[in-house]
């Protein structure tokens, strides 16, 4: 009588049923965290003056605005940026007149 099982009909892992034990998930991780998706602070390395991707970040000029870091090539584009109204009032490329109002 033969008593050795072949290779071929062994199981390495029975996917049919369950072989592992759930532990209860920590204290800290029972509910979802609030700050999953808010970062607590957000560095930003393209210059808005020039869109220009600064590499080395020491002794660059910056500034903080709430969470959000903003590096920038030079002083001057530094103040170009502190320097441009909060509604921008540029005139674009397609209607340069002041009233606003769309050609077409």
């Amino acid at each position: 009588m033969n008593t050795s099982m072949s290779m071929e009909s062994t199981a390495v892992h029975q996917c049919d049923s369950l072989n592992y034990v759930a532990s209860d998930a920590m204290p800290r991780d029972r509910t979802q965290s609030s700050r999953l998706h808010e970062p607590t602070q957000m560095i930003t390395t393209i210059d808005p003056i020039s869109g220009r991707d600064i590499e080395d970040l020491a002794g660059r000029p910056y500034i903080v605005d709430g969470n959000i870091v903003m590096y920038f090539e030079s002083k001057e584009t530094r103040q170009a940026y502190l320097d441009t109204p909060m509604d921008h009032p540029l005139r674009l490329a397609d209607n340069p007149t002041e009233e606003w109002v769309a050609e077409g």
